[in-house]
């Protein structure tokens, strides 16, 4: 799974809007003040997380993007 396809399900399953955050695809204006989130790292890994009180915080950290989306996925479904 890609970004695109992920942001897909889970508008498919009905997940709203402002619980999520995926780098490039879906980052709504204005900011949420809590999301959950996946984006690439600057040293190439994908991570995902939460954005909370502002700050975020990396929760894993996976090799390439289809398992950055599903473990997203995973968190919001």
């Amino acid at each position: 799974m890609e970004r695109r396809e992920l942001r897909a399900a889970l508008h498919a399953a009905r997940v709203p809007d402002d619980y999520y955050r995926i780098e490039g695809v879906h980052e709504p204006v204005p900011t949420p003040t809590d999301f959950l989130f996946l984006r690439r790292a600057p040293d190439g890994v994908w991570e995902t997380g939460a954005y909370e009180r502002g700050a975020y915080e990396v929760l894993a950290r996976h090799p390439d993007e289809a398992t950055g989306c599903g473990h997203l996925l995973h968190l919001l479904v």
